[in-house]
């Protein structure tokens, strides 16, 4: 639903459509105490798990195709960095894990659940813990959630 939400929002906003984008976004808010802008860049096939609850990302952060975007997971800048993270196709963010500062998320990678990564991540890796850390590189398809 979320995501729905989102997709109409987002298609409004590049039409230059003013005022339904911003109150779908205030919706949102009620209903899933979610912050996600119509301005953000989601690709194809990327969901919500868990209906998207307490998501924040920041309304000019990219995020790639097939992703999953766990709840409570922020992506977001650093104080005084205008440059956002990017994360790339088929990455897993699980649960409360906060992506922060001008970093790329390598594609194919798991970001574990409450881990704060504010450094890159090469592609087939899993992060976790604070600050995240690569526990494990070269995963393989079958190694994927």
């Amino acid at each position: 639903m979320l995501m729905r939400l989102y997709r109409i929002s987002n298609f409004l906003y590049r039409k230059r459509i003013p005022f339904f984008p911003k109150i779908i976004y205030y919706l949102q808010y009620l209903l899933f105490n979610s912050s996600v802008p119509p301005s953000v860049k989601i690709g194809k096939k990327s969901k919500f798990a868990y209906g998207g609850i307490a998501v924040v990302l920041h309304g000019k952060c990219e995020i790639g195709e097939n992703c999953t975007i766990g709840q409570g997971v922020t992506v977001g800048g650093r104080s005084k960095n205008v440059i956002l993270p990017k994360i790339g196709n088929n990455v897993y963010l699980s649960a409360g894990s906060k992506i922060l500062g001008a970093i790329i998320i390598g594609d194919n990678s798991i970001i574990g659940p409450n881990s704060v990564v504010i450094n890159d991540v090469p592609n087939n890796s899993i992060v976790v813990g604070i600050p995240g850390k690569v526990i494990k590189m070269n995963i393989k398809p079958e190694d994927f959630i």
